[in-house]
């Protein structure tokens, strides 16, 4: 029961398929995410990483509701161990659940930054807006500006102010930190850690497995649409010998700090990175010839 209440998402057999037509106008159906089941706890920051285009924005976009007409989804969302609904969904987004998108076109073009960050609460929140802003190095006069006005790093930062700027139980960070400098970046994941404190959560999708082992309290490894593991970060360690899927390992032995260290095959010759993965391992592609 103690479980329960401390768990604040619960996603439960998401798939997330897409239907289109080929040449020959005959239904193709993708499917870009498998089975995907995790859960986050209240205070905690959960990162799902993987490599770009595996569909872990995929997860973001299905809990917020904004998947495209085209998409067909199955599985469950529980927030809070209320079953999350299409109308729930829409009662509690930008509210209880923020979401700050990898795409800046995501802004309004539209209307003024500023406007976009207060959102329905409008004045009430314009000194917290404009705190952010001076946190962020946003220059003053930056939220009368529209988003063809700003650079690409200015209008991340400005992403992030319209999550922070609301007090939302449910944070889902998608690839936050590119094109930000050092500096703001390490505001930005301060402030997440400070956020989960609170008792809230984050869930930081990110293609950096080095960023989530720094900030976040677990990791699920990503990979061709399915998680194929979920680890605490204090596994992530010497030989990554307390992960347990080979791959995991793998892409942890694989960062600079650990020598960029991949395994070859004895067959041959061919290195880790090019092998084929599912749930149950790790396997060169020459075995299937």
């Amino acid at each position: 029961m103690t479980e329960q209440m401390n768990t604040l998402l619960d996603v439960r057999h998401l798939s997330v398929s897409f239907e289109s037509y080929d040449a020959k106008l005959q239904k193709v159906i993708f499917t870009a995410v498998k089975d995907m089941s995790l859960t986050l706890e209240k205070g905690k920051i959960l990162a799902i990483v993987g490599s770009s285009g595996s569909g872990k924005s995929l997860l973001a976009h299905a809990v917020m509701g904004i998947l495209p007409d085209n998409a067909k989804t199955g599985g469950t969302f529980y927030y809070k161990g209320e079953k999350l609904t299409k109308k729930k969904i829409e009662e509690i987004r930008g509210k209880k659940m923020a979401f700050i998108p990898q795409s800046i076109s995501f802004l309004d073009p539209l209307m003024p930054v500023g406007e976009q960050v207060q959102g329905i609460q409008g004045k009430a929140v314009r000194e917290l807006q404009e705190k952010l802003f001076k946190h962020f190095h946003l220059k003053e006069g930056t939220d009368k500006l529209y988003p063809f006005q700003l650079s690409g790093g200015m209008a991340r930062r400005i992403l992030l102010s319209t999550a922070l700027v609301g007090n939302s139980e449910l944070i889902i960070a998608d690839e936050p930190t590119p094109g930000l400098d050092l500096d703001t970046a390490v505001k930005a994941l301060q402030d997440f850690r400070s956020i989960a404190n609170e008792g809230r959560g984050i869930i930081l999708i990110t293609h950096d497995i080095d960023l989530a082992i720094h900030i976040a309290d677990s990791i699920a490894i990503f990979h061709d649409g399915r998680i194929i593991e979920t680890a605490d970060t204090s596994t992530f360690t010497g030989d990554g010998e307390g992960l347990k899927h080979p791959y995991s390992r793998a892409l942890f032995a694989a960062l600079p700090q650990n020598g960029f260290r991949l395994d070859v095959c004895p067959r041959c010759g061919a290195c880790s990175a090019t092998w084929e993965v599912d749930e149950a391992g790790m396997r060169c592609n020459c075995e299937h010839t």
